[in-house]
């Protein structure tokens, strides 16, 4: 019985780790880096990237103004990440790493990562600043 929890506990770890190990299949085309706050020439919509590597984002906070679509990317450079921004209903993943909301309501809205990526998971987390 002790053999079994053992070896469980064992493959749990692994996957645990593997998650953030993993790497991402190399994309046809990279899309030219959006800069954070500040309009697309293509469309209205703020352009924010997000590029994840294992335990962090690239920056602490991102900041957008008030009242603008603002269209979020994902890119994950090291690992197998997602995220949340709470209070905005933005989730991105693998499956999707885009996403448009209209930032309508001033404040801090915390993103967080929803994939669990190994031990620096619980402190992968950024800032949205809504100006």
């Amino acid at each position: 019985m002790n053999k079994w929890i053992v070896t469980l506990a064992a493959f749990a770890l692994m996957l645990s780790l593997a998650a953030c190990g993993a790497k991402e299949a190399p994309k046809a085309a990279e899309q030219p880096p959006a800069s954070t706050g500040a309009s697309s020439s293509s469309s209205s919509a703020q352009q924010v990237k997000l590029v994840a590597t294992n335990f962090q984002f690239d920056q602490k906070e991102y900041k957008v103004k008030q009242g603008q679509d603002v269209t979020f990317t994902l890119e994950n450079k090291e690992g197998m990440h997602g995220i949340s921004i709470n209070g905005l209903n933005v989730k991105l993943d693998n499956g999707s790493k885009t996403a448009t909301v209209k930032a309508d309501k001033a404040g801090t809205y915390d993103i967080i990562c929803t994939v669990p990526c190994g031990q620096g998971h619980i402190s992968m987390k950024s800032k949205l600043i809504v100006e």
